[in-house]
């Protein structure tokens, strides 16, 4: 496959996420909304907070540093020894989730069971739900290398929305269950993940579709481990990539976690604050995970497949450079400027938002500072991953360890600032945290792919320019918008809401209108390579 057809695949693996993501999430939007009505902010606290992170950790640990390695370079590889290598996922898993469940036991502050009951059952349902996922590991890394479009998410959708069917419907008939509700529902999205995973590939092995594809497995044996082939069971290549990864991801986990760690381990806010916390960040970090995250996930498939590790860029094929410098301009233009507007007319618009959402609970206290920040924090995370998905798509096995120090650093900094601005500023202090935090590591990762390209004549980073004349529209947008709601949403009547949602969606419209006459070269890319697949058929 040449790397113009690598990308094509890839653009059509993001597109196809990102808008049966936003098709899937809108449904579960609305039952989360419909859930905050019966549930206490304390206990959205203790499961979205507390037991989250300890299903977050089990899976990050056991398996982020086998899928950044074995979905590097070619799929013509010997993928036995590269499933036997991801099957170690289960008992790495098995350790994190025991050695973890311990630990939320018996040293963390135990809450008050009249408010939270069922707290040790909790526990138990989301250690195992880490488990149960981690069993279709072989499966999602075999389909996200061959670049199954339409599996991981329609499986992932299926999965969010029966978990959240079951939990709206447990919470109406049973509120007195408690956090056996949430077990329930999260022992059932696991469940139904790998079950999807199983099935289709139990219906695509053997098949005249796989046997046309040259697909390097026939039968549903081939994907359990096999220790007979010969005496290397494994591609060591592979591990010693994996073990440079795993020692950045206990890192990484605590940068993106991390926040979740000092509520959880230094008690800086209760229950009830962790709670609206994190509805403000679920809800502020929507468009991350609709749009951000499937490109990032996707493009370092592309990357890691058209370039070489470690290899310098005068050795590489040039069309190869000169595209995947194209490719990283444009996805840089792209998310500043989804992130920019973000950033623009979330700040006009978070009180309204969230007194939509979830009613006075969160449009009153510190919620709307909270979503104005995160609307700041949306735009760095934009930025921070494509530029940290070209860099570990590029880098050697060295860089990488060298990176770990540097992630080292950042997490002992991260922490710190993260408890001494919750001292200060409250929960707002996680939010200004990350930022500070982000913006470190978008830096590292700009100083990367700048002296990448130096001795090229290619400058990705060009695509974080914007022209005068946008960044006039974008002032002028917010201001307009800053000024409707202090002079419109003082009155909560549902005219003067309109009318300021209506001030926005102008503003925003002369916005759109700017970015298509200015940004010719963005809106090339994104019509050549993400609106095609729309506009014929599929070959």
């Amino acid at each position: 496959m040449g790397s113009q057809d690598v990308l094509s695949e890839t653009t059509r693996l993001a597109s196809s996420s990102a808008l049966l993501q936003i098709l899937f999430r809108v449904i579960t939007f609305g039952l989360n909304a419909f859930t905050l009505r019966y549930v206490s902010k304390e206990m959205i606290g203790l499961v979205n907070v507390r037991l989250t992170l300890l299903y977050s950790t089990v899976v990050f640990l056991a398996r982020e540093a086998f899928r950044r390695a074995c979905l590097s370079g070619s799929t013509k590889r010997n993928w036995t020894k590269t499933i036997n290598l991801l099957w170690l996922t289960v008992p790495l898993g098995v350790c994190w989730s025991l050695f973890l469940g311990w630990i939320w036991l018996r040293l963390l502050e135990v809450p008050d069971p009249n408010s939270v009951p069922y707290y040790k059952i909790g526990v138990v349902a989301f250690g195992l739900s880490a488990v149960v996922e981690l069993l279709g590991e072989p499966f999602w890394v075999l389909a996200q290398a061959h670049l199954f479009i339409r599996l991981k998410v329609i499986a992932e959708s299926l999965s969010i929305i029966s978990k959240c069917i079951l939990t709206v419907i447990l919470v109406v008939l049973y509120p007195q269950w408690g956090l056996y509700i949430f077990s329930l529902a999260q022992l059932l999205y696991t469940s139904i993940l790998v079950l999807c995973y199983v099935m289709y590939f139990m219906k695509f092995l053997g098949s005249p579709e796989a046997t046309k594809k040259s697909f390097p497995l026939s039968r549903m044996t081939d994907l359990l481990p096999n220790l007979t082939e010969d005496q290397t069971v494994v591609d060591w290549k592979e591990a010693r990539l994996t073990w440079s990864f795993f020692k950045q991801s206990f890192l990484k986990q605590m940068l993106t976690e991390g926040e979740r760690y000092v509520m959880t381990f230094l008690n800086v806010l209760n229950f009830g604050d962790q709670g609206v916390y994190d509805i403000v960040n679920n809800l502020g970090s929507l468009v991350a995970r609709f749009i951000f995250l499937p490109i990032e996930e996707s493009f370092y498939i592309f990357f890691a497949k058209v370039l070489e590790r470690g290899t310098d860029v005068k050795l590489q094929k040039q069309d190869d450079i000169a595209m995947a410098a194209a490719v990283l301009e444009s996805l840089l233009k792209l998310v500043l400027l989804v992130g920019l507007s973000i950033t623009v007319f979330g700040y006009a618009y978070s009180q309204l938002a969230l007194d939509i959402y979830g009613g006075s609970m969160l449009s009153s206290g510190s919620g709307p500072s909270l979503l104005r920040c995160y609307s700041l924090y949306v735009l760095l995370l934009a930025v921070n991953g494509v530029t940290e998905c070209f860099t570990f798509a590029s880098m050697c096995k060295e860089e990488v360890d060298r990176f770990n120090f540097v992630m080292l650093a950042l997490s002992f900094t991260f922490l710190c600032v993260s408890y001494f601005l919750t001292q200060w500023q409250g929960s707002v202090g996680f939010i200004l945290a990350n930022c500070f935090n982000m913006s470190i590591r978008i830096a590292h990762s700009i100083h990367y792919i700048d002296n990448y390209f130096k001795e090229s004549s290619y400058r990705p980073l060009k695509g974080l320019l914007l022209s005068p004349s946008l960044i006039f529209v974008y002032i002028i947008s917010g201001v307009v918008t800053v000024f409707s709601e202090v002079f419109l949403c003082c009155d909560k009547g549902w005219l003067a809401r309109l009318i300021h949602i209506t001030v926005g969606a102008l503003c925003f419209t002369a916005t759109l209108i700017t970015v298509f006459f200015t940004e010719t070269k963005l809106i090339n890319f994104v019509r050549t390579q993400f609106l095609s697949r729309y506009t014929k058929k599929e070959t």
